[in-house]
């Protein structure tokens, strides 16, 4: 069986691997405060262009969004996002269960506008009984988005205007932003996140690393108490050097950079060669996750040899299914793949 399902069915990249046995008998502080997590947040603040910016490193994604969401907003606030949104949709109301509400908007192919933002924050303002909702106080975007989508430089300068002009923090989700920042024609960088968000976080789980995430906290006023968060949230690693040492290899002479641009080739390999056998996509995406509509008799078959992803039902005869390339992505499975649809 072969798997399209996602972009962590892998363990980690050889040199992740190789460096952790190497440094396994190493005797180092624990807590993420040995000289690995702190060399690992150099790079890191090396490569956004932010110096002053505070790295942390947690574990996965889930705990990664509702620490940080629940660190930064007082109880009676709540985080905007697009209703297809991570936290909103396959979190299992982990953010709810932290006490924050989840306003989820229409978005259009995930992506929320400044527009949306910017009348979402009036009509809470306007409302003579205001006091009795949930304030909005963050917004919350994904790029890449759950589906497969990016926002543009402009989009995301207009988001953060309106963010700064509302009094709203501005948290960007990067799981997948290594294939973000590799999908061809994006003008979005990494310094440009960093300047643009209150905090985001880099994936490292879904590229190349065994596990692990590092949260980049950029504005001053998010940065005091986040170890207690972090702590109270069962996110403190006590092995916290593991962590250190995935990052500081990802970030070792571009490797991050290098292995999610192979992920997108074979997004791209597998989205030209199912376009040349007349198969049509859901929706246009240029990173590792494809959207293709197909029959339902072509997905029993396809299940026979492949793993893939049941997106939604298409009308009565058709299934969107998901397909995922990623840093490991073999150019052998995914000729393989093609050869029989």
């Amino acid at each position: 069986m072969i798997l399209f399902n996602s972009d962590y069915t892998e363990g980690a990249h050889p040199r992740i691997l190789e460096r952790l046995l190497e440094t396994n008998m190493e005797q180092t502080v624990g807590y993420g405060e040995d000289a690995y997590c702190e060399k690992a947040r150099e790079a890191i603040r090396a490569v956004c262009e932010a110096p002053d910016a505070d790295v942390h490193f947690l574990v996965g994604g889930t705990q990664a969004n509702f620490t940080v969401i629940s660190s930064a907003l007082r109880t009676f606030q709540g985080v905007l996002c697009a209703e297809s949104g991570h936290i909103n949709v396959h979190e299992t109301g982990a953010v709810e269960a932290c006490g924050h509400k989840v306003l989820g908007l229409p978005a259009k192919e995930g992506k929320i506008t400044a527009e949306q933002i910017r009348q979402q924050y009036d009509l809470h303002w306007s409302d003579e009984s205001h006091e009795h909702i949930v304030q909005p106080k963050m917004v919350y975007i994904s790029h890449p988005t759950e589906l497969g989508t990016l926002y543009t430089k402009a989009e995301l300068e207009a988001i953060h205007e309106v963010c700064e002009q509302c009094g709203l923090y501005l948290f960007l989700d990067g799981a997948r932003m290594g294939y973000g920042l590799a999908a061809p024609g994006t003008d979005v960088t990494l310094p440009d996140i960093a300047r643009l968000c209150d905090v985001f976080y880099i994936g490292g789980t879904k590229v190349g690393a065994l596990f692990g995430e590092a949260v980049v906290i950029t504005n001053p006023g998010l940065k005091a108490d986040f170890r207690y968060c972090i702590k109270q949230k069962g996110g403190m690693l006590a092995k916290g050097r593991l962590l250190g040492v995935q990052f500081l290899e990802l970030f070792r002479d571009g490797l991050y950079f290098e292995i999610s641009k192979h992920a997108i080739q074979m997004a791209m390999l597998l989205k030209e060669g199912l376009k040349a056998k007349g198969y049509e996509f859901f929706m246009d995406s240029v990173t590792n996750q494809q959207f293709v509509i197909v029959t339902d008799e072509k997905l029993a078959q396809i299940r026979e040899k492949y793993g893939v992803t049941y997106q939604q039902r298409y009308d009565e005869k058709h299934s969107v299914i998901r397909l995922c390339t990623s840093w490991a992505t073999k150019e052998e499975n995914v000729r393989a793949f093609l050869s029989e649809m």
